[in-house]
């Protein structure tokens, strides 16, 4: 099997008496896209960091291509191609002056590539960057980083400031990055954005993975909503295993609303046919539905500083 790409093992951060970072781990492999998704505070934005060698850890370790991030940085950062959430600029330099500059750092040059992404993205290079709204700003980094040619391309919560159109556009590149067999890290809290793009997903909370997976094993976790009407009794099927939130609708007769694990779907299925099924719809469980089930009861203890 193919070395990890970004190798994490029991991870821990802490600021002063605050514990940001608490056994983190997982691994990103060779042409996957990792979606590390979490809200605001969660803790992802400090894992980038010390996986940047900007934050040194207090406990664990994590390697990129093999290489220790704190004593081989450099070395790293040579191979690798990073978007942070808030882009700040030389305000008296111009967009394609920045773009230029942070291509020769990374040892690159514009190419007709850049000039593709610069028309792409609907970004006037001429302007200072002090004229620049947050949405340009982030379009300058987003360029210059898609111009790199990188191993590894790390995106912390990199549509921030966008608006759809231009995020429906970088989330093709990173599809096309993953063509080319590219490793994309992809933090992010927009969850239709990690289910159109990621492999595999890491759910983080107040500094903790409290799952990892494939979207498809992710949503075997998940429960899928039914509304349906029956020609005899919905009675056989609100007290069978794996029914949650069983709701009748009282203005029709034989219906109602409810909530199936997956893992029970299929007899549920059974039973409500020999009910007589007159209709049906149901709502496949999405990455929403996990999510929140981890965060329904958790909103706001976390702390700015493990972001």
């Amino acid at each position: 099997m193919a070395q990890s790409v970004i190798h994490i093992k029991q991870l821990e951060k802490k600021f002063g008496n605050f514990q940001a970072l608490r056994n983190i781990s997982f691994d990103v492999n060779p042409g996957e896209v990792f979606g590390f998704i979490g809200p605001n505070g969660s803790g992802k934005s400090t894992t980038i960091r010390i996986l940047l060698g900007i934050l040194k850890a207090n406990g664990g370790s994590a390697t990129i291509f093999g290489k220790d991030v704190w004593q081989q940085a450099v070395q790293i950062h040579e191979r690798i191609a990073y978007v942070p959430g808030d882009v700040y600029l030389w305000p008296n330099l111009t967009g394609g002056e920045i773009i230029d500059f942070l291509l020769k750092l990374n040892h690159q040059h514009h190419s007709a590539r850049t000039d593709e992404l610069i028309k792409a993205f609907e970004l006037d290079p001429r302007k200072k960057a002090r004229t620049y709204s947050k949405g340009n700003r982030q379009k300058v980094a987003l360029i210059a980083a898609l111009s790199t040619e990188a191993e590894l391309y790390i995106f912390d919560e990199p549509t921030s400031g966008l608006d759809p159109l231009m995020e429906e556009l970088f989330q093709s590149h990173v599809l096309e990055l993953k063509k080319q067999g590219k490793s994309v890290l992809l933090s992010s809290h927009i969850l239709s954005e990690v289910e159109r793009m990621c492999d595999r997903i890491g759910i983080v909370r107040a500094g903790e993975i409290v799952e990892t997976g494939t979207l498809n094993e992710m949503r075997q976790l998940t429960r899928t909503q039914i509304t349906v009407q029956t020609q005899h009794s919905l009675d056989p099927v609100k007290i069978l295993a794996g029914i949650h939130g069983f709701t009748p609708i009282p203005e029709t007769l034989n219906k109602a609303t409810f909530a199936v694990d997956t893992s029970e779907l299929n007899h549920v299925m059974v039973v409500l046919a020999q009910q007589g099924i007159e209709a049906l719809q149901s709502m496949p469980p999405t990455l929403e539905d996990l999510f929140m089930r981890y965060y329904d009861h958790a909103e706001g203890d976390d702390s700015h500083e493990a972001k």
